[in-house]
């Protein structure tokens, strides 16, 4: 009797999962290949999309909406211009410290993977951790450092999308990782690589954390990505991810006060190569 209401359960919850694909598909009938997810001050990517088609979260049964600033809050999904894939960019993430449960910050790219994805490219802006970082760098993600305190499979496993244990060994793909490596070289964007890692927030981190997470490893720092390569992975996802350092993280450099309006400021004077970057990455993968 227990495991059939928990079996109920499960289907309950996964039907939720397929309310929001069949509304997408309603709209949008072609498969997807490709999820790009894009942070603060990136929004504008999606435009360059063939034969758009663009839904508000709020229309979509069952998704979250995002509320930080610098975020949309819309799924838009098209064509690329070159390789006619069709490819659903998340104009706007949901985060963990906007009062979201971790199964709904990565709610979206699970509907998206119902509905074909195989692929995730996940940008983000980032804090430097790293001295040798600046503000405007761009940082290729080759691991990452999960500090959030919490993971987004904790709770009962959906089998649908993966097994219970996943293994994390290679949560950014490889062969991504070189072919984006490829892609700065030859459209010369200089690219950092370096370890990311995520924090709740919306408190910025204290010197003395920066330096704890520096002697761990950390290059970068943010509140956002990691939960969605967690469920990326335990779906078998290939992902890659590339950070936007937006400024140095606290006491890096003397007398330095972290604000969001300097993240926004600073994703929007480096958003041009950043998005000839991306779009050349999504062209190739």
């Amino acid at each position: 009797m227990v495991l059939a209401v928990k079996d109920e359960e499960r289907m309950m919850t996964f039907s939720l999962f397929q309310q929001s694909a069949a509304f997408i598909q309603q709209r949008y009938p072609h498969p997807i290949q490709i999820v790009c997810i894009l942070g603060s001050g990136m929004g504008d990517l999606a435009a360059h999309l063939e034969n758009p088609v663009e839904i508000p979260y709020s229309d979509i049964p069952n998704f979250p909406e995002s509320t930080t600033e610098g975020h949309c809050s819309a799924l838009a999904l098209g064509q690329l211009a070159q390789s006619g894939k069709h490819v659903a960019f998340l104009k706007g993430r949901f985060h963990f410290y906007e009062g979201y449960a971790m199964e709904k910050v990565v709610y979206p790219l699970r509907v998206l993977k119902m509905l074909g994805a195989t692929q995730l490219l996940v940008t983000n802006a980032a804090g430097g951790v790293n001295p040798n970082f600046k503000a405007g760098d761009l940082m290729l993600i080759e691991d990452h450092l999960n500090m959030m305190g919490t993971n987004p499979l904790i709770g009962k496993n959906l089998n649908e999308f993966g097994p219970r244990f996943p293994d994390m060994s290679e949560a950014y793909t490889p062969r991504l990782r070189e072919l984006a490596l490829q892609t700065a070289m030859e459209l010369n964007i200089p690219i950092q690589r370096g370890i990311y890692c995520a924090i709740s927030g919306p408190s910025y981190e204290t010197p003395a954390e920066i330096r704890m997470f520096r002697m761990l490893g950390a290059d970068a720092i943010g509140m956002s990505t990691v939960p969605e390569v967690i469920a990326a992975s335990h779906m078998g996802m290939q992902v890659v991810g590339i950070s936007c350092i937006t400024n140095a993280a606290a006491g890096v450099l003397p007398h330095h006060k972290l604000s969001h309006e300097e993240v926004l400021a600073a994703a929007e004077a480096v958003k041009a190569p950043f998005s000839r970057l991306i779009e050349a990455i999504l062209e190739r993968i």
